[in-house]
């Protein structure tokens, strides 16, 4: 077994280890998650790995346990946090190694401190900064504290740092350590060194989803005029079809009677069975029984077709809501009159 210069192994060699350790299923489910190259360099490293001592084995299984508790206590309370638990469980000097080897090998992201405040606290300290810091840090919070954010901010800003967002790709990690020093939070030391990314289009979509409706049409009139194709890139990202499980039976039953039925089966040739299901159980039997025999009688379906028939259908749902004829439950604290 290949070892480092000092005679340890190297994280990838120890990440081998882990995944011989951990058996072929368990390796699976993680292989999963990496991309290629990682993947061809882990079983690079495992098929050129020699027996491994129970003790290695024992020490390097100990090691991932231990950063995976101290990842636990940051997602609950922060580094310092995770470093104080440390400390009183295993001593100053094993809770450093620990979190050293965390913060070398797992990526913390930047903002983590904001995502443990108060949305409005954060709103009070960033609301008179430049937009596109604004968006910077809206960009790296969770979509509902955003959300909370965004539509406490002045109208005349919240469509300027939705399009920021929307545009937004990859960030340095200078920039990122100079916005978080206008924080005046320490956590530069814990940005990794590589260009993280966060924004993008799908990002503004999570934060429109989880705003009151009002602050959202005041977000894409304004995109509308200030760029129409980024607004309508938006607007078909706001509400897809998967999403019609979330809609009250009055709102599913009302957008059906705007669908001829040959168009509905199309698009449940693609759907999954928990849209059909809630779909079939908003219509008579004997209409079901139609559409069934529709689909049964088509045959197969291009993929393109199925989606632009549920293109279809999204885009009456949207028109539906914009005229008050149902409703699409969001967040921001929307307010329904009964």
């Amino acid at each position: 077994m290949r070892k480092g210069t000092k005679g340890e192994l190297s994280g990838r060699e120890k990440a081998a280890v882990l995944l011989i350790s951990l058996g072929p299923e368990f390796s699976a489910q993680i292989f999963k998650h990496l991309n290629d190259e990682e993947i061809e360099e882990l079983t690079l490293e495992i098929a050129n790995m020699r027996k491994v001592p129970p003790d290695e084995k024992e020490k390097i299984l100990e090691e991932f346990y231990e950063i995976c508790v101290a990842q636990e206590y940051i997602s609950e309370g922060g580094i310092n946090y995770a470093k104080d638990v440390l400390e009183k469980a295993l001593g100053s000097q094993k809770a450093m190694d620990i979190i050293n080897k965390l913060t070398a090998s797992l990526q913390v992201k930047p903002f983590d401190f904001a995502r443990k405040a108060d949305p409005s606290q954060l709103l009070n300290f960033i609301q008179n900064e430049h937009p596109q810091t604004i968006a910077l840090i809206l960009a790296y919070l969770p979509s509902n504290q955003s959300a909370q954010i965004l539509s406490s901010l002045p109208q005349s800003k919240q469509s300027e740092i939705a399009q920021r967002i929307a545009i937004m790709d990859r960030t340095s990690p200078e920039i990122i350590k100079e916005v978080e020093s206008v924080l005046e939070r320490k956590l530069s030391s814990l940005v990794s060194q590589d260009y993280t990314s966060a924004g993008g289009i799908q990002s503004i979509v999570d934060i429109l989803n989880s705003v009151d409706r009002g602050t959202e049409k005041n977000i894409m009139d304004n995109l509308e005029i200030q760029d129409a194709e980024l607004a309508e890139e938006i607007r078909k990202r706001m509400f897809v079809f998967e999403d019609i499980i979330n809609l009250d039976s009055t709102s599913i039953q009302r957008f059906i009677r705007e669908i001829d039925n040959k168009e509905l089966a199309v698009a449940l040739k693609g759907a999954t069975e928990e849209v059909s299901d809630v779909i079939y159980a908003n219509m008579s039997k004997r209409m079901a029984e139609m559409i069934r025999e529709d689909m049964e009688f088509m045959g197969p379906v291009r993929l393109r077709d199925v989606e632009e028939a549920q293109q279809k259908i999204v885009n009456i749902i949207r028109k539906l809501e914009e005229a008050g004829e149902i409703i699409i439950a969001r967040g921001g604290g929307d307010e329904i009159i009964v």
